[in-house]
């Protein structure tokens, strides 16, 4: 049958899907759904390989313009050449390309938490959208579109989600620096994404007061579990991340010099971070090279043989409950470190090298804290200035 629009207005849909052939050019047809829908197709075979390619829907497609795009095709599989292939040579690399080499090639040289979690956006985010994309598509509107979805919560259509704005942003730094690699591998000449618009993002800012470091200290000694408890004084006691504490090794600690000095692999910022440290630390460093098997390096050794301790979140939960402090993560324990120090006249550049920030702006968000110890002395200036009250006696009677 000579396909023609007659002919496409015509057929009528029937309980399954079928195929009508057009007698002019070979391989070129039209499949009809049980729903009324008419697409047509290009379906042959080229050697041992299938051939099958969507040329579009009638009618936004008329008879002659898919006609013309099938006999392209047939000219193309008649000269040996796979259309498919010769689709993607022109496209390009696609996205999930992309995100391989951005895997293979960038993110070993990355702390291994921030790798993990730059792969887990990638491929929740990403990949299901753009996957099969070719790179040189994405344009800034379509960044803008899935930061916009990932910040609202929507960008998973079968699976509700609370607002991610942070979320959001950290995606669209990764996608900048990808795209930037892109450029550098030749795949496109610009980064969509280097202008992403960033979402408001409110810092969460949870101290813990001294009545709660009280029952969190009582807590922690009641608690059975010496390796969780000692992870988690170690976090309160020198601010640092508890991925910092799990991994750390007996060989980083000079109890001579009580010094810990945190090896580059191991910290965020990616450099040595040596760091002071008080006698409460060093007495758990002792204590734990007492229980802790001859020649194993970690000083929390986990349950798999050669491997530090990696999830302490049960026993983190148990704690903070006997505590009443089911809203404190153990991050919060790395700020009230800070809190307290910068409360206590600590300088925002001191309480940047102890916590190993990188940028000044992250300390910043502890400057509001530095104000209580200088308000005192304020205080004390504006009382040796304050006017004394005068003491009027009874005035004399005149002669």
């Amino acid at each position: 049958m000579q396909l023609t629009e007659a002919c496409l207005k015509g057929l009528e849909p029937k309980p399954r899907r079928y195929r009508v052939k057009d007698d002019k050019i070979t391989g070129f047809g039209v499949r009809v759904y049980p729903n009324g829908t008419k697409v047509f197709r290009f379906e042959t075979q080229l050697g041992r390989k299938q051939i099958s390619i969507r040329i579009g829907e009638w009618p936004a497609w008329s008879v002659t313009a898919a006609r013309e795009r099938a006999r392209e095709l047939r000219r193309m599989i008649d000269l040996g050449i796979d259309p498919t292939e010769e689709r993607k040579r022109k496209a390009g690399a696609t996205v999930a390309e992309l995100i391989a080499r951005y895997e293979e090639e960038h993110l070993p040289h990355l702390a291994r938490r921030s790798a993990s979690d730059q792969k887990s956006m990638l491929h929740r985010y990403v990949m299901p959208h753009w996957g099969n994309r070719p790179v040189g598509e994405i344009e800034p509107r379509d960044v803008n579109q899935l930061l916009t979805m990932i910040a609202e919560g929507t960008v998973d259509p079968k699976r509700k989600d609370r607002p991610k704005p942070v979320r959001a942003n950290r995606t669209g730094e990764v996608l900048r620096k990808m795209f930037n690699l892109a450029i550098e591998w030749g795949m496109r000449k610009d980064n969509p994404a280097s202008s992403f618009r960033r979402r408001l993002e409110h810092e969460r800012e949870r101290f813990l007061t001294r009545k709660e470091l009280e029952r969190l200290a009582a807590a922690l000694e009641a608690d059975p579990d010496d390796r969780t408890v000692g992870i988690i004084r170690m976090c309160m006691l020198t601010g640092a991340r508890l991925g910092e504490v799990r991994c750390a090794r007996f060989e980083h600690f000079n109890l001579e010099h009580m010094t810990w000095t945190k090896p580059a692999s191991m910290t965020k910022q990616r450099k040595i971070h040596r760091l002071p440290i008080s006698e409460e630390v060093a007495a758990i460093v002792r204590q734990r090279r007492l229980v802790v098997p001859e020649g194993c390096p970690w000083l929390f050794p986990g349950e798999v043989e050669g491997q530090p301790v990696q999830e302490i979140r049960r026993g983190w939960h148990r704690i903070r409950a006997a505590a009443g402090l089911q809203d404190v993560r153990i991050h919060d324990l790395r700020h009230t470190f800070a809190s307290l120090l910068v409360s206590r006249g600590a300088s925002l550049e001191m309480v940047a090298k102890l916590l190993g920030h990188a940028q000044v702006q992250t300390t910043q968000r502890y400057a509001h804290l530095a104000d209580a110890p200088l308000r005192g002395g304020v205080d004390a200036v504006a009382e040796m200035l304050r006017p004394r009250p005068k003491v009027v006696g009874d005035r004399q009677a005149g002669p």
